[in-house]
Order: structure tokens, then C-alpha cells, then sequence
């Protein structure tokens, strides 16, 4: 008769699980007994072989690739290839983060610290069966959801609504401008102005600066930068829509009263520059009160005990002090705005900004530690001398300065000889110490000087010197001042052609060894591409003064790779990491405010014909590109 409680029934559970549970110890010590045994030879060879199997597991995992590369949707093509493409669904979720900028005040002129990282690539060339030779634009539609555009980095589609004709024909066949007519040309700069417009005013209305991927924006000051920057564009392009759009924003929201840090320099250039621009071609007056309004707001950066400006300056308090890391400015900055404020004087009859700057330029004239008219990159603000001396470059934070001196002397009816002076001897000096030809192709490259040792590097920003040269040239100077800016423009161009993508790297070395196969190298941290002008901006000065219709082509390339690779579909364009790698360019997300204010004010003005466009007779361009009037000699 069974017990009630059949405790027989448990008991023999417990049981049970006990000698599952005893079982599993068992051979658990049997394994390790026999483990011990083996020689460790034979364990070493056993955990190798592991090893093994599990890398190739990992290897050749397609799932493992495509998070690796971070870049890649797996897609597939009518020809059944794989494809590895961006889906728009999950917003270009391989963008790189930018690297935080330790200085934020050399962004513009001074090269960006950034910490690239290495890409984990396949070949997609290889995957394709195909060559990298740039967007398909043929088939850019097929294989995406819902009828959206897909894009594939092997370069950036644009979306085939968008698409001009010009676009299309000459991205298939870039046979360059002689195939297109000039109203051609001007049209597609006008199409891609109002796309990148498009993306700033989606997602970064009255912000600084559009970040074109994350649909998003970035903020330096908080006053507008990018839409200040382009107001003079978009009156040259004769875009009175977007110019009315964003007049009423200026007019309506844009405040200095502020309590935000700015740059001296950078302000200066982009909104003091950018609002006299403006007024001079629209004669609103509206764009001049806001001009006085920040033109008195960066004064205290003056009150130093050398008169050497402060770099930064609080415009809502009224103070100003250097960065925290040093009691330095650099020498472009502090030799770079004296442009704005000498017409803000002009204009409003108050000398006070006038005396202001051109102080500066009396005391960095007199200054010792000079080579050849060539002056070091920082100039200290308590005892108004140079620091780091013996290291002279024509790159970031000297660069400005020796474009300055011209085009102060230019601004002022050509009666100021220490400005001509010092930019003469300066342009010797670049020639007897900075000058060097590459090899194979003998290319003429503008290098550095550290303590005596000559190093073949040239940042991208170099490229502001021969469209310096040619415009001295226009002015009388020497003209083998224009025979070196034909050299050296030539050279900026295979910048460009040399790489694969078709873009220049913000920083090349140049070889010089007997043996070289090719001109220039690119260090792995120096391949991004900012979108600069540059480049443009020569080309531009070399086509209107030579009529030499090759600039108005190279212009042309330039402007098609632009498209190809760092245009972004929903509005936009952005900055790239990998100007190396047209398969994958490793956009950064972000669109400086310098590519709607130069780059693609220069593109439109080297393919018009007008040479009364911004007369070069009447103008002279700031450093930011926005052109301010010649004076009367009289003034």
C-alpha cells in the first residue's frame, strides 16, 4: 500500500537528480584528469587549433564585415553581384564622430587636430567585379526600398530628382567645360548652392554650421555663420529667393548682444567681412548697422599691453582674453582683419578701428625674427614679440598674412609702400627659401622651414598664393610673379588630380628622391578634405586675368568630384576623412560655413565670362572671399 505522502516517489527523485548532478562532476574530472595528461605539446597544439577556427569563424562571417566596416548594408544588384551600399533608413550609421578640436579658434586657417582612424575596407572593387570609377547614376535608383535613393561610397549619388542634366551627362562623361556652355556651368554651381542651402535650411536654420548626415547642426558662436557667410553668394548667383529669406533672419533674429566667447579673427572675416560685403552690393543699410554693431563689440580684444589683439572676446560682456593654453595669437589672425576694419572706418568716419589694426601691421613690420620678409607663426600679446621662432611656413597661421599685405595695399589706392614693401620682400623670400621642384614630374611646391631644415610639406591652405601672385601681377608687380602663380597653380591642380577621389588632402609631402615613381605622398592623418577654396579661388584669379580656358576645366573636375563625393542626398555637402578611398571617402558630417561663403562663390565666378562681376579693378576679396571696395587714391 503506497504512503500518502509517497516519500518514495520524491526520494527517488532527489535521488535521481543527485546522480545526474554527481554524474556531470564526474566527467567534468575525468575530462580535466585526461586533459592533465596530454603532454603540453599536444594542449599547446589542441587551444592553436581552436584559435584558428575561431578567427576564420569571424573572418569569413559577412554579418561580422559589415559591422566592422560600419558602412555597409547588404544589398543586391540586378546582375545578382553583392553590393554594399548606405541605407537612408538608418542614416548613414558608419559616419565617423568628428574628434574634438582642442583649438577651436584655428579651425578656419589653422589645420584640425584630428585622431583618424584606420578603416577595417574590403575591396568593393573586387566585390563588384567592376572598376571605382564613381557613381553609377545609371542605376542609382534600383535596388532601393520604397523607390528612396540608395548610396553607395564608392561615391555619393545624387538623388535622381535632384540631378541637374549637366549633372548627369558630365559625371558619366566629364569631358569638362568646353563640352557644356558657360550658362551651363553657372547653372549647375546655382543647383548645388540651393541643395546645400536646402540641407542648412531643413535642418540648421540660423545655426552655425549644417551637419548634412545626422540631419543636424553644430554651433561655434551661435550667430548664423553659415547663412552670414553666404549672403554675398547668393546675391552674385542672383538667388533673390534665398537672399530674401535670409535677409529677414538677419534683419529680425540675428542679436550680438551675447554672452558667448568668439574668435577675433574668424568673426571678423566671416561676419564683419560678410555683412559689409553685403551692404556694398545691396546698398541696405540694414546690413551696416548690424556690421557697426559687431565691428564695436570686438574691440576689447585691442586693449592689450602690447596692442597685439586677444583672440577671443566676449562680445556680450566686453572683454577679451587669450586662450587658456597660451598668452599667443597667431600672426594670421592679428594680420588678417585689417581689411574689415579699415572699411568699417572708412564707412562710419569713426578712425578708431582704422588706427586699431594698422598699429598691429606698423609693429609686426618693425619686429626682429624675420627671415627673408618670412615671419613666424605666433606673436606673444603681453611684450608684442614673436615666439617659436626659426619655423616659417606659407600653411596654417602665417598664410593670410602675406595675402593681407597686398590686398591692404590694393584696398588703400596703392599709396601704403611698407605694406608693398614687405609683401615683395616676402614673395623673394619665399623663393630663395620655401621653393623646390619635385620629383619625377618636377612639380614647383612652396615647402617649410624648421631651424634652418626644409621639409617638402604643403598644406592644402598654400593654394590661397597663387591667385595672390597673379592679382599683384594684375597690379604692375614683376611679372615673373605670374610666370611662379602659373607654376604653382598647376601644381595645386595635381593636388587634386593625383588622388584617387579626385580631391586634394588638406596636407601632401612631396618627393624629392632621385627614384620617386610618384610626386606626392599623403600621411595617413592628413587625407581629409574640408571642402576648402583654395584651390578655386587661384583658379579663379588665373582664368580672369589669362583667359586660359584649362583653369575654367580643372575647376570643372573639381566641382564634379565635389558631387561625387561629398554631396549628401537629403541637402548638403560634408567634409570627408579619406580623400584616398573613392570606395569609401568616410564622410565626417559636417559643412563648414567657408563652402558656401568661398567654394562655391569661387566656382561661379571662374565659369562666368563677365569680367564685371565682381570687377577686380573695384574689388578686393577678404580672406573669407567677400569682396570689399578699392578705395579712391584720394582716401
Amino acid at each position: 500500500m503506497l504512503s500518502p505522502s509517497r516519500r518514495d516517489f520524491v526520494s527517488l527523485t532527489l535521488s535521481e537528480s543527485g546522480s545526474y548532478t554527481n554524474s556531470k562532476q564526474w566527467r567534468r574530472q575525468s575530462c580535466w584528469r585526461k586533459w592533465k595528461q596530454l603532454s603540453r605539446l599536444q594542449r599547446s597544439l589542441i587551444l592553436l587549433t581552436l584559435m584558428l577556427l575561431l578567427v576564420c569563424g569571424i573572418a569569413t562571417s559577412p554579418t561580422l564585415i559589415e559591422h566592422w566596416r560600419g558602412d555597409t548594408v547588404g544589398g543586391n544588384r540586378n546582375d545578382g553581384k553583392p553590393q554594399f551600399v548606405v541605407d537612408l533608413k538608418n542614416e548613414y550609421r558608419s559616419i565617423l564622430p568628428e574628434p574634438p578640436s582642442e583649438r577651436k579658434d584655428y579651425r578656419r586657417r589653422g589645420p584640425p587636430f584630428l585622431q583618424n582612424r584606420l578603416q577595417l575596407k574590403t575591396n568593393v572593387s573586387a566585390l563588384l567585379g567592376e572598376e571605382n570609377n564613381g557613381p553609377d547614376l545609371k542605376n542609382a535608383d534600383k535596388g532601393s526600398e520604397g523607390g528612396k535613393p540608395i548610396i553607395s561610397w564608392r561615391a555619393a549619388v545624387i538623388e535622381k530628382e535632384q540631378a541637374s542634366d549637366t549633372d548627369t551627362k558630365d559625371t558619366e562623361n566629364q569631358d569638362g567645360p568646353a563640352s557644356l556652355a558657360p550658362e551651363s556651368r553657372l547653372e549647375a554651381v546655382r543647383e548645388a548652392f540651393r541643395h546645400a542651402w536646402k540641407g542648412y535650411k531643413d535642418f540648421a536654420w540660423g545655426h552655425d554650421e549644417l551637419k548634412p548626415i545626422s540631419k543636424s547642426y553644430g554651433e561655434w558662436f551661435g550667430l548664423g555663420l553659415t547663412l552670414i557667410d553666404a549672403l554675398d553668394t547668393m546675391w552674385i548667383l542672383g538667388l533673390k529667393e534665398e537672399f530674401a529669406e535670409a535677409r529677414e533672419w538677419v534683419a529680425k533674429e540675428l542679436s550680438f548682444d551675447k554672452n558667448v566667447d568668439v574668435n577675433l579673427f574668424e568673426s571678423t572675416i566671416r561676419i564683419l567681412g560678410g555683412l559689409l560685403s553685403t551692404y556694398h552690393l545691396t546698398g541696405d543699410l540694414m546690413f551696416l548697422d548690424k556690421a557697426k554693431d559687431i565691428g564695436s563689440r570686438l574691440m576689447p580684444a585691442f586693449n592689450t599691453a602690447s596692442k597685439i589683439p586677444y583672440s577671443d572676446v566676449n562680445i556680450g560682456k566686453g572683454t577679451a582674453h587669450p586662450p587658456r593654453w597660451t598668452s599667443d595669437s597667431t600672426v594670421a589672425e592679428v594680420t588678417s582683419i585689417q581689411l574689415e576694419f579699415r572699411e568699417l572706418s572708412r564707412l562710419t568716419g569713426d578712425t578708431k578701428y582704422k588706427l586699431a589694426v594698422m598699429e598691429v601691421m606698423q609693429q609686426v613690420h618693425k619686429l626682429d625674427g624675420k627671415q627673408d620678409g618670412l615671419v613666424p607663426m605666433f606673436i606673444n600679446t603681453n611684450n608684442g614679440l614673436f615666439t617659436h621662432q626659426g619655423i616659417y611656413t606659407l600653411g596654417a597661421r602665417a598664410d593670410s598674412y602675406y595675402e593681407y599685405l597686398l590686398k591692404q595695399w590694393i584696398q588703400g589706392g596703392k599709396t601704403e609702400n611698407e605694406l608693398l614693401d614687405d609683401y615683395l620682400l616676402a614673395v623673394e623670400g619665399v623663393k630663395k627659401n620655401l621653393l623646390n621642384k619635385s620629383i619625377p614630374q618636377g612639380l614647383t611646391f612652396v615647402g617649410e622651414l624648421s631651424h634652418g631644415h626644409f621639409s617638402p610639406k604643403m598644406d592644402h591652405l598654400v593654394c590661397f598664393l597663387p591667385g595672390t601672385l597673379a592679382l599683384g601681377a594684375h597690379y604692375g608687380l614683376p611679372a615673373d610673379h605670374m610666370e611662379l602663380a602659373k607654376q604653382l597653380m598647376e601644381t595645386c591642380y595635381q593636388m587634386y588630380a593625383q588622388m584617387e577621389t579626385g580631391l586634394s588632402p588638406e596636407i601632401v609631402h612631396f618627393n624629392m628622391h632621385e627614384g620617386s615613381t610618384k610626386d606626392v605622398d599623403v600621411k595617413i592623418a592628413d587625407r581629409h578634405n574640408l571642402l576648402r577654396p583654395e584651390t578655386v579661388e587661384s583658379l579663379f584669379y588665373l582664368y580672369r586675368f589669362t583667359q586660359d580656358k584649362k583653369y575654367q576645366q580643372w575647376g570643372w573636375e573639381i566641382l564634379q568630384n565635389f558631387n561625387k563625393y561629398t554631396r549628401v542626398p537629403t541637402g548638403g555637402y560634408t567634409s570627408i576623412n579619406n580623400v584616398c578611398d573613392p570606395a569609401y571617402p568616410s564622410p565626417r558630417d559636417k559643412m563648414e560655413s567657408f563652402f558656401l561663403g568661398e567654394t562655391l562663390k569661387y566656382f561661379y565666378l571662374l565659369f562666368s565670362e563677365d569680367p564685371d562681376l565682381i570687377s577686380l579693378d573695384k574689388y578686393v576679396f577678404n580672406t573669407e572671399a567677400h569682396p570689399l571696395p578699392i578705395w579712391p587714391q584720394a582716401e
